[in-house]
């Protein structure tokens, strides 16, 4: 991990590098022995220089693998899949992934970094003449028609920020380390109802790198392998005519059958839940859309402190993007790598042999999975 900062001077370029060079180190290899890299950044990135180009600065002399994956928030578990299997086929034996982002590099607000320029002209202007801007927006309706499907309420929501904080507090590289309670979150402002301040992601400057290889060639590696048992994605279709309709499901449903088919599991063997979090409803779906609960049931799953220290499913022990850091798909990775290794320290799970990683992106149009594991197959 490199920067992990909301005030630093380098650009999104430098924090990749250096990035790369620490998850070299740790596996406990020479920038020879690297012979594939895979390249993501943020989709709405203003420092564009996480590219191809890294390939020039990174210090390896020979590839056999360089790609750019372009996967919006499921980049980063796309670059473990696309590597897991070019080392599987021989395409290549070390691959390091990476993602870089400085969205407030220079003193800018994350509002002003995430936001785009939108046309207010034809069919796809329609939203955005009337008003409807960003994400918080466009995941506050989505909110919404679960609340009136199921019944979710605003405290099942800040049982979902809360429950991060606590993890959070634990994590000596999460961002917001203070106590946050319920009456906390719901005096906070709202964004885009029901979406309030504590509901959405923790920005900063950072990169995280990780390196891929085959089994066998990890024998002689520094850190204990975390294996990867099962991966898969989902890319729903949604009606153009009525792309807000049903916002109350993702892709996971077809990336678990996926994932967990060749993993060999069920819901039952996954010991932690490290999902993307951008928003706390995010959290809900994954939890439901994984079979951890009935739909409509995860709020109370939450509130009722299953998935906080001590609950019986750990969720985004870092403190996820919500209290610990947002680097899109590379948070949830990151920590349930830290996790098996059995490195996490006073958050450590007693149970960490197999962690669900999942990642979103395009507002539910994309989703990925991992399925990490301390031990393989073999």
């Amino acid at each position: 991990m490199a920067g992990l900062s909301r005030s630093q001077p380098f650009s999104a370029g430098e924090l990749a590098l250096e990035a790369i060079d620490l998850a070299i180190a740790d596996a406990g290899l020479r920038h020879e022995e690297v012979d594939g890299l895979l390249i993501s950044r943020s989709p709405v990135a203003i420092d564009r220089g996480v590219d191809l180009r890294l390939r020039q600065a990174c210090g390896i002399p020979d590839l056999k693998l360089l790609q750019f994956i372009d996967g919006e928030g499921t980049g980063a578990l796309q670059m473990v899949q696309t590597a897991a299997g070019a080392v599987s086929m021989g395409l290549a034996r070390h691959v390091v992934c990476v993602f870089a982002d400085a969205p407030l590099r220079g003193g800018r607000r994350g509002s002003e970094a995430f936001g785009t320029v939108k046309s207010t002209t034809g069919i796809d202007g329609l939203r955005y003449s009337s008003g409807l801007f960003g994400a918080p927006a466009l995941y506050g309706l989505a909110v919404r028609r679960h609340m009136a499907l199921y019944g979710t309420t605003v405290e099942e929501l800040g049982a979902v920020a809360v429950t991060g904080r606590r993890w959070a507090m634990l994590n000596p590289r999460a961002v917001y380390r203070t106590p946050l309670s319920l009456d906390d979150y719901l005096a906070s402002r709202l964004v885009a109802d029901p979406i309030r301040l504590y509901d959405c992601a923790t920005p900063v400057d950072g990169g995280i790198a990780v390196v891929v290889s085959t089994a066998d060639a990890c024998s002689d590696l520094a850190q204990p392998p975390v294996h990867v048992l099962g991966m898969g994605q989902g890319h729903p279709r949604r009606p153009r005519q009525r792309p807000y309709e049903n916002e109350v499901s993702t892709g996971a449903h077809e990336a678990k059958r996926t994932a967990f088919s060749m993993a060999g599991i069920t819901s039952d063997d996954i010991d932690m839940v490290q999902c993307y979090d951008a928003f706390t409803y995010m959290t809900l779906l994954a939890l439901e859309d994984y079979g951890f609960c009935q739909k409509g049931e995860a709020g109370a799953m939450v509130a009722a402190g299953h998935t906080a220290p001590g609950g019986r499913l750990p969720t985004n022990t870092g403190g996820g993007h919500l209290s610990g850091y947002y680097l899109q798909g590379m948070t949830p990775l990151s920590e349930a790598i830290v996790q098996i290794r059995g490195q996490a320290g006073e958050r450590q799970c007693p149970r960490h042999e197999v962690a669900l990683v999942t990642n979103e992106g395009g507002f539910f149009d994309y989703h990925a999975c991992l399925v990490l594991g301390a031990q393989s197959h073999a």
